[in-house]
């Protein structure tokens, strides 16, 4: 272990806490390839620990009100407010993201996130009091579920942190979340801000690898885990939890079709969706990467979308022109740079397609075109800055290419015919599908895929709901 830079601390119990056997791994800056600080790998008597600190604050958590959850939430927000240029530095050397982009596309929502699930905490609804049955009086309670697990990705750490743990604590729950081992600064932060305002064990943090997390999935007090990470580790989560029926909520992986027909603005729809592909690197699993667009407009849409490619700025935390930084780590940039080498003979990279230098992490914006529809580039998330693009000749052949994949998060349609709009999106089978738009969020709406990108929402009421229980009371009046 190095011993000339900081080592984080789980959060557990309201405060920072060592580790049993002080076992870390780097945390790395992905700007640079340097090792900043080193993160605690937490054994199974750490998540116990945890857990059990977790358990003991759903005893207290459990009994406050609406109004009491909605006050501790709200005052979370504004502290995360307060401290917010302390977040967006830790997130951005974490993740090496621009800083500008940090501010306003993650800081802002985070907030508002929180503070939507503040007021959701007052207004859970369901079916009236009534006698159903002669002389028997029903209602439904909706209740906290318990302890809940949480895991975290390296792609959005600081707002999937809020994503998770808002929620939960907003129905009366408390939460064990492990972040990604790559990028547990910001959740270690957010644990730090909430302490003030929430009763010890509410909120923890432990940090780790894979075994933590399956360790926190395995063990038998959580009666729900929550995921968002690849198909991989979400079937892995789902398997694991299964001997002990926990509840399991799942936000995979995603391959979004962005389907552009021929009567849009071709320069500003590429510019468009070059902005919605490459925004924090293509590292984003609703992430506009795989075009298909109609043979007409092809070759003038691929090229303004090889001249928006050109003209997207790479760059360290600290450039306040880039749009994007680096790929998270070493692992991933090895991911993205073969699928690139093993680009098939029939296709052909347009721009971009390299490394950027030989510090950091950084990748070319790229535009790959004369892919087939069962290429792994098509059928596979590469998670990267890389947008491919194939033509198609009709409506039909458009929408049986885009849901011929195994993934269903979200998708986009691109076209001025209403008539078309709708038809498309309703046979698109993606849980979300935007309409000459692609990537917007709102804490209103819901977010969440099908097939092999998993099941159950985050955000909305629906996404509040995935952390409560029904109960039916019924009492005899006779």
């Amino acid at each position: 272990m190095s011993t000339d830079v900081p080592v984080l601390r789980n959060f557990v119990n309201g405060s920072y806490t060592g580790t049993e056997d002080g076992i870390t791994s780097p945390v790395v800056d992905p700007s640079t390839g340097e090792t900043y600080a080193q993160a605690p790998v937490s054994s199974a008597r750490d998540v116990e620990a945890a857990v059990a600190a977790a358990a003991q604050g759903f005893e207290t958590w459990r009994d406050s009100t609406p109004g009491e959850r909605q006050r501790a939430l709200l005052r979370i927000a504004d502290a995360v407010e307060a401290r917010g240029e302390e977040l967006v530095a830790a997130e951005c050397r974490n993740t090496g993201k621009p800083v500008e982009a940090t501010r306003q596309e993650e800081l802002g929502p985070l907030l508002d996130e929180l503070r939507f699930f503040a007021g959701a905490a007052r207004i859970l609804e369901g079916k009236s009091a009534g006698e159903y049955l002669r002389d028997h009086t029903s209602f439904v309670r909706r209740e906290p579920i318990g302890v809940c697990g949480q895991i975290t990705p390296w792609n959005y750490p600081m707002v999937m942190g809020v994503w998770k743990f808002a929620p939960a604590i907003a129905a009366g729950n408390s939460v064990v979340l492990k972040p990604s081992d790559t990028t547990p600064v910001s959740s270690l932060l957010l644990a730090e801000i909430a302490a003030e305002f929430l009763p010890p064990g509410v909120l923890n943090v432990v940090c780790g690898d894979r075994d933590t997390g399956r360790s926190l999935v395995a063990h038998p007090v959580p009666q729900l885990v929550s995921i968002t990470g690849s198909t991989r580790a979400g079937m892995e989560v789902a398997a694991t939890a299964a001997p002990d029926l926990k509840r399991v909520h799942l936000e995979l992986g995603g391959k979004a079709p962005v389907v552009v027909f021929d009567d849009v603005d071709v320069a500003a729809t590429a510019e468009a969706i070059a902005g919605a592909g490459y925004f924090n690197a293509g590292q984003d699993c609703t992430a506009a990467t795989r075009v298909l667009v109609h043979e007409r407009i092809a070759a003038d849409f691929t090229a303004a979308l090889a001249v928006a490619a050109k003209n997207t700025r790479v760059g360290a935390p600290s450039d306040t022109d880039a749009y994007f930084g680096p790929v998270n780590n070493v692992s991933q940039l090895d991911r993205v740079t073969g699928f690139l080498a093993r680009t098939p003979e029939h296709a052909e990279v347009v721009t971009g397609g390299h490394r950027i230098g030989e510090r950091g992490y950084f990748f070319e914006p790229t535009v790959v075109t004369g892919l087939r529809q069962q290429d792994e580039m098509i059928q596979d998330e590469i998670f990267g800055p890389v947008i491919t693009v194939q033509s198609f000749a009709d409506e039909e052949t458009a929408v049986r290419w885009a849901n011929d994949v195994r993934f269903g998060l979200s998708a986009s349609v691109w076209t001025q015919n209403h008539g078309r709009a709708m038809r498309v999106s309703r046979r698109l089978d993606f849980g979300a599908v935007w309409i000459n738009t692609h990537l917007p969020f709102v804490s209103e709406m819901p977010h969440g895929g099908y097939g092999h990108s998993g099941y159950g929402k985050d955000l909305s009421m629906y996404g509040f709901e995935e952390y409560t229980r029904i109960k039916h009371v019924m009492s005899f009046n006779g």
